[in-house]
């Protein structure tokens, strides 16, 4: 599902939940069960999401919702995909690291 919400910097629980269909209870219960939905609350508990917790709400709903996924199966795929991301960020590290090195080699 790719949720329409028009650009902001915070969306209440209620745009939230309007724009995926979903009761207010189920993101709630969402941001207990996954570290990735983060939203800021005021002091009267007024929850504030981010685009980043918009877009985790939606790999969520995803796997969820539309692929009949466990809330486990979810929490294993996301965490699968946080260490291919991790792996391909240092591979990029470190090949910049070799193409340093063989530069400084080259002026020796």
């Amino acid at each position: 599902m790719i949720v329409d919400l028009p650009k902001k910097l915070y969306y209440s629980i209620g745009e939230v939940a309007k724009a995926f269909k979903v009761k207010t209870s189920l993101l709630r219960f969402w941001e207990n069960e996954f570290d990735s939905i983060k939203p800021k609350k005021k002091q009267t508990g007024t929850r504030k999401y981010t685009q980043k917790d918009i877009e985790s709400i939606q790999l969520i709903y995803h796997l969820v919702k539309e692929k009949g996924m466990t809330l486990a199966g979810a929490k294993s795929s996301i965490k699968e995909k946080k260490g291919m991301i991790y792996e391909k960020n240092l591979i990029v590290k470190l090949e910049k690291i070799k193409s340093e090195l063989k530069l400084i080699l080259d002026q020796l």
